[in-house]
């Protein structure tokens, strides 16, 4: 059987177990030799909302999945100039690995992908895997309605159902408030020490 790689991107302003849980719940559940973290520079939806330098974003997503032997943390997106196009990295990783590749993603963030640049070449290049969050309802015939080419090639998994959001650890993190149990230990050290949420604003999750 061909070597299955799961990819998983995000602001990751923190990073934090809930996205520690998809990763794992996914790897398990479709088998994938391992899940590579892709913090990425800048959204084409969220240009400028990121509240932490990308330098720390790198390295808090490093030291939490530090742990994990089968997580990697791949800083190709904040190595590239301009907004981060998921077409441009599934190519890159299709050149570079020999491996059937598995995008995942939220179901939030699966609504939006008949609007992201290139869809359709995403959907033959990835098969998507849409993990279902709390409060969000995930509509499949809708998403395939508006990106025939995900076809065949989805997959909806439930998750682990963890309501935990950068949001409330970014703010949590300015008010002073712990961040133990929300993310890994150390992630909540790094942020106490370097303190990359001080004076920001926030919004988003």
């Amino acid at each position: 059987m061909r070597t299955r790689v799961g990819l998983l991107g995000g602001s990751f302003d923190p990073i934090h177990y809930g996205h520690l849980a998809i990763a794992e719940d996914v790897r398990i559940a479709l088998q994938l030799e391992r899940v590579i973290f892709i913090p990425v520079a800048q959204q084409p939806f969220k240009i400028g909302r990121h509240a932490a330098a990308a330098p720390a974003r790198l390295a808090m997503a490093q030291l939490a999945c530090a742990s994990n032997p089968a997580f990697e943390v791949s800083s190709i997106e904040l190595e590239r100039p301009g907004p981060s196009y998921t077409i441009t990295t599934l190519e890159a990783f299709n050149q570079s690995i020999d491996a059937e590749l598995y995008l995942i993603l939220g179901a939030d963030t699966a609504a939006d992908l008949p609007r992201w640049h290139a869809a359709a070449r995403v959907a033959e290049l990835a098969r998507l895997v849409v993990v279902e969050r709390p409060r969000v309802q995930f509509d499949r015939a809708r998403l395939l309605a508006a990106l025939p080419a995900a076809a065949g090639r989805l997959i909806v998994l439930a998750g682990p159902q963890i309501a935990i959001s950068s949001t409330l650890l970014r703010q949590r993190a300015a008010a002073g408030l712990p961040l133990r149990y929300l993310t890994p230990d150390p992630v909540a050290e790094y942020i106490h020490e370097h303190r990359p949420y001080q004076g920001a604003r926030y919004g988003g999750a």
